[in-house]
């Protein structure tokens, strides 16, 4: 299997999905689009991993790379490759499938509970407690199935087809990634309904294992 991921900003890598891919005999090779790396031929990989950034989707003054990796999830997908897209990352394979992303009625930061939709594939718990870092979410594409919602009326994620899913939220959190994100987006922590203080995100730590293991499902229920 060779796994290849697009990186958006320093601090955020794939978490327990690196440990995933190193328990699976994978090769792991990865795309900083912060730093101007190329992208890679199709041919390359067998699954693709977007990860999250704190920047938006529609962000191509500050980040014209963002128009060429929107073309290049798409046709990923196109190619039946497996890909899975975290938080901005869901945001822009939803944006490549042709669905609307915008801000959401809350932002969502720290640990928060999600509930699987009816009808959705059980790649993930029908109720789990995981942890968001967001701000915009997405409809779900045409041909697109809702996975999950939270609380606020969000859409959390959606499968499309068998190989593509879209996670609005973090299951390979770990310690050292959530501490990064602390540390880099700590001005986004203010007074508000769904926005936790660092101290309660410190004290979700409990829930890292669960969300761990369901990461691990997910990936390996993927084809």
């Amino acid at each position: 299997m060779n796994l290849h991921w697009l990186q958006h900003v320093p601090f955020e890598g794939l978490g327990t999905i690196e440990q995933w891919a190193a328990d699976n005999g994978a090769e792991i090779t990865c795309t900083r689009l912060y730093a101007g790396d190329a992208l890679p031929d199709l041919n390359s990989f067998d699954r693709l991993v977007v990860m999250g950034g704190p920047m938006g989707i529609h962000d191509h003054g500050e980040h014209p790379w963002l128009v060429e990796e929107k073309r290049f999830i798409k046709q990923a997908i196109d190619a039946n490759k497996t890909v899975v897209g975290i938080c901005l990352g869901a945001q822009l394979m939803a944006d490549a499938l042709g669905a609307e992303v915008y801000p959401g009625p809350h932002k969502e930061i720290g640990w928060f509970p999600i509930q699987r939709s009816n009808g959705a594939p059980s790649l993930i718990p029908e109720a789990l407690t995981v942890f968001h870092w967001h701000g915009d979410t997405f409809e779900i594409p045409e041909g697109a199935v809702r996975l999950a919602g939270s609380e606020p009326g969000i859409n959390q994620g959606f499968v499309y087809g068998d190989r593509a899913v879209g996670l609005q939220f973090h299951m390979e959190t770990t310690p050292n990634t959530m501490e990064a994100l602390i540390q880099n987006c700590g001005h986004e922590l203010t007074d508000a309904p769904y926005i936790q203080s660092a101290t309660q995100m410190r004290a979700g730590i409990e829930h890292i294992g669960t969300v761990n293991a369901a990461m691990n499902n997910l990936l390996d229920a993927l084809p």
